[in-house]
């Protein structure tokens, strides 16, 4: 719709400069009657939902009415001369105007209004967000006061089951990711009797919103070391094997903390979202980075039934090898039952690159573990960024995917979803397709 909108409207700042300078007048009382009709139309457009109201349409509900209201002024004093026509002051306008336009729809052009990924399950969802501060850390990024995560809940609203409780499924975003990353899947897990917290790992995260209004960026020393690991000849294997400890510990000691503050507020907190969660079932997920740190907590806690990989390494089953000076898989026993779920991206490197060498043993290494290929899907094709805004997801990942997004996401989704089910609550059986 936003698209349909923009080039309407510099069709028709096109036509009436074409048409101004044929006839070789300013046509000012048709020009602001237009300007008038314009607002009238997107007012209503907006009212009958044909348009969602957001935040990318501010900038055009204003130029449009700051237009109407000059049109309106215009029309008011009838007894203004019209100046006299000029082609060239005709020309200048509408590249003005071109411009301006293309600024105040360039929010609405790149984060486009789109059908929300279908909901399943039979429960209504909410949410719910909070900071928690961790008193035991101090933040490595700022050495100074104490680290804390931002959650956000998805969880089943005014919902009851035999059991009066659902398990507990913990996601972590990729690096530069946001908590929301996925909402669509936490809101289809949601919808059938999971209770979702989705991780923002401050200053690995894009950015961060806490409960007191406090907004933290990805940190720039971090942003330079990702850039560096992933340019050859920067770093030593060693030195890369060094940075992947050092952000897998990162981003565990946040799942850790917020796991095992979860399940202390279970016991002791008077919010009832807490009372909703089932402490002895417990899945983590993650995409890019999240999943490589949900599989390190698949390894370190005992409380973890099931794990799903998004398209990333595993960090957890990597060594370095001194002699070989390169990456190589552990060899340990992978004991917590585990989704891989890749896209090209991934898929393609399996062979090729000795970061992605204990994924390619993985099938010797692990106990139970399904391994799904979206064929034609690229990196963020796993996310709801595609969704949310095409045009940053073909930037960030340098093009665009051949597979369709809904069909993506959903069948994603329905899969997360078979899995958690199958391990979490034992329904059903699961032997997913090898690739789509």
């Amino acid at each position: 719709m936003g698209t349909l909108l923009f080039f309407a409207a510099l069709i028709i700042e096109i036509a009436l400069a074409a048409w101004c300078i044929i006839t070789k007048q300013n046509h000012k009382r048709f020009k602001s009657w237009l300007r008038v009709s314009e607002f009238l139309i997107f007012g209503l457009l907006i009212l009958s939902t044909i348009i969602v109201w957001s935040f990318s349409w501010v900038l055009p509900a204003i130029l449009l009415l700051i237009l109407a209201i000059s049109a309106a002024v215009s029309l008011l004093r009838k007894s203004a001369l019209e100046r006299r026509y000029q082609a060239s002051r005709t020309v200048v306008k509408t590249v003005l105007m071109t411009l301006v336009l293309t600024l105040a729809f360039a929010p609405v052009l790149i984060f486009p209004q789109y059908k929300s990924p279908r909901v399943t399950g039979p429960y209504e969802v909410a949410t719910a967000s909070y900071t928690y501060t961790d008193k035991k850390r101090v933040d490595p990024f700022t050495h100074a006061g104490n680290r804390f995560v931002n959650v956000e809940f998805w969880y089943p609203k005014n919902a009851k089951n035999a059991n009066g409780t659902y398990p507990l499924l913990v996601f972590s975003h990729g690096a530069f990711g946001i908590k929301s990353s996925n909402s669509s899947t936490y809101t289809e897990l949601a919808s059938h009797g999971y209770v979702v917290v989705s991780i923002d790992h401050p200053s690995h995260s894009f950015y961060t919103v806490s409960d007191d209004g406090k907004v933290t960026l990805a940190d720039k020393g971090f942003l330079q070391e990702f850039q560096n690991a992933n340019t050859d000849g920067v770093y030593t294997n060693k030195e890369v094997y060094g940075l992947f400890q050092k952000w897998m510990k990162l981003r565990a000691d946040d799942m850790n903390f917020v796991i095992d503050t979860i399940l202390e507020k279970t016991s002791s907190d008077t919010d009832s979202l807490y009372k909703l969660i089932n402490t002895s079932k417990i899945g983590v997920f993650g995409h890019s980075m999240g999943g490589t740190a949900s599989m390190w907590l698949g390894r370190e806690r005992s409380d973890i039934s099931a794990v799903v990989n998004i398209d990333a390494p595993m960090f957890s089953e990597l060594v370095y090898n001194k002699a070989a000076d390169d990456f190589a898989a552990s060899g340990r026993r992978y004991t917590t039952p585990l989704l891989n779920i890749y896209s090209d991206d991934v898929w393609k490197q399996l062979g090729r690159n000795t970061i992605y060498a204990a994924n390619q043993a993985a099938d010797q290494n692990t106990a139970e573990m399904y391994t799904v290929h979206f064929q034609g899907a690229k990196h963020l094709s796993l996310t709801d960024l595609p969704l949310f805004s095409p045009f940053l997801a073909n930037q960030l990942q340098r093009g665009s995917a051949e597979i369709d997004k809904y069909f993506c996401i959903e069948t994603e989704n329905e899969l997360i979803l078979k899995f958690f089910d199958y391990k979490l609550k034992g329904i059903g059986s699961f032997n997913p397709p090898k690739a789509y």
